[in-house]
């Protein structure tokens, strides 16, 4: 929609043919816009709508502002058709004619009722005292573009928003009541799985925001940061997209029952395996705790526990979960049973380990006093009185039960220093060596 040219002087016949050619195209381009307007799905479907909040509001004001629209239209038309009339009576204007025509184009001539200017967007007559008003053809066109852009932001808003939200609104419902009959399938209801009160929660709130989306679509729209084209910015989406994340939640909830459903029995024989191995090696603990009592002195020696029971009714009841097929309940149950289990086999090695560390530290001594006799006997000492003595004396303590392990592993020291020194010191050739012997033959 354009604007006509400034007022001036009294204009001359070029002037005017040439202002009449300007305001006929704009008359068509108003004409063609306002119709596209009336035409436009948005506002069809505001007039049948049940509205509220700021759309119902907005939308009184628009309707006010249309309608305002068409009476400044027919006003500016009534205008455009007398200039014509008058520039038609003769070929070559006379000067009254070209004043009158000034005025006309240029002047306050157009005249509107007050009882049409009714729109809270734009400037009205009310509470003027006035019954009419007059303006300049460009007043009028910058009125006209004003209400135009206002009712066309708010229709296309609208529009924009009834477009985008219902649509993905519906799919993710019907999304939603594909998830609803598979959880139900598998024992995920409401009151008995938190899964299925999402399922209900999410229900009610995509219910609400489809109502609410239809009947106050401007309420779901953010406007954009310096955008004052019409319908510029975007649907507002947040309810939305967190209740399609939620709805993602519950799926991957529901594909973890089903998985649950599916490799329930071989979960179970491993979770007992586990247990069972857990068991065993706490009886090897005992076992091997009673082994260390008799054969080491002065050493704590750690209690080793018995197999927790908890766990083995927590079982018990996994297993009848799965015979009466409450797979939501399963679920849950086992992962944290696959944790316990772990964790207790972990606990029952860890037991072992500390329970045969001194039998380890009594292994490793012995390791050690046997590969000092080797290389001793590899450097031709293995008579040495002292070197005996001291083997002999540390291995009656590592060999005897029960073995205090810190005096054994002093007397092993003692051989291995006595050891060193042996084979650190200087040697004495002996009397008639080879060479010796050699000459005497």
């Amino acid at each position: 929609m354009g604007v006509t040219g400034p007022p001036g002087p009294v204009m001359d016949r070029d002037e005017v043919d040439r202002a009449l050619a300007r305001l006929g195209a704009e008359h068509e381009a108003i004409e063609t816009s306002l119709l596209a307007l009336q035409d436009h799905a948005g506002r069809r479907l505001l007039e049948g709508a049940e509205l509220t909040g700021v759309t119902k509001e907005r939308w009184a004001s628009a309707e006010a502002s249309i309608t305002l629209l068409w009476a400044y239209f027919d006003a500016y038309t009534a205008a455009l058709r007398g200039a014509r009339e008058i520039r038609s009576r003769r070929r070559w204007s006379s000067r009254d004619d070209l004043v009158e025509l000034t005025e006309l184009l240029r002047g306050e001539s157009v005249t509107v009722a007050g009882s049409v200017a009714g729109s809270a967007e734009a400037p009205t007559l009310q509470g003027t005292g006035k019954l009419s008003q007059s303006f300049s053809l460009t007043t009028l066109v910058d009125r006209m573009n004003e209400l135009y852009a206002s009712s066309l932001d708010m229709v296309v808003t609208a529009d924009a928003v009834w477009s985008a939200l219902p649509a993905r609104i519906d799919l993710l419902a019907a999304e939603l009541q594909r998830t609803r009959r598979l959880a139900h399938s598998v024992g995920v209801r409401p009151g008995e799985h938190p899964a299925g009160d999402d399922l209900e929660r999410i229900t009610r709130t995509l219910t609400s925001l489809r109502e609410q989306v239809v009947s106050d679509p401007l309420a779901f729209w953010v406007r954009a940061q310096g955008s004052s084209a019409p319908g510029g910015g975007r649907p507002d989406t947040t309810v939305y997209d967190r209740e399609a994340r939620a709805l993602e939640d519950v799926r991957r909830e529901i594909d973890a029952v089903l998985t649950v459903r599916q490799d329930a029995e071989q979960r179970l024989v491993r979770l007992r395996d586990v247990l069972s191995r857990a068991d065993r090696t706490l009886a090897e603990a005992r076992t091997a705790r009673g082994e260390v009592l008799a054969k080491i002195a002065a050493t704590v020696v750690p209690v080793v526990s018995g197999p927790p029971t908890a766990l083995q009714e927590q079982l018990a009841t996994a297993a009848e979960y799965r015979r009466h097929a409450q797979w939501h309940r399963l679920s849950p149950l086992l992962e944290s049973l696959e944790q316990k289990a772990e964790d207790e086999l972990l606990r029952a090695r860890e037991s072992l380990s500390a329970v045969t560390q001194p039998l380890a530290v009594r292994a490793e001594l012995r390791g050690r006093l046997d590969a000092y006799k080797a290389k001793v006997a590899r450097h031709g000492l293995a008579e040495d009185p002292l070197l005996i003595e001291r083997y002999d004396a540390a291995r009656r303590m590592l060999w005897s039960a029960p073995c205090d392990l810190r005096v054994a592993e002093q007397a092993v020291l003692r051989y291995q220093q006595a050891a060193a020194e042996q084979l650190t010191a200087p040697r004495v050739p002996e009397q008639g060596g080879v060479e010796d012997r050699r000459g005497e033959q």
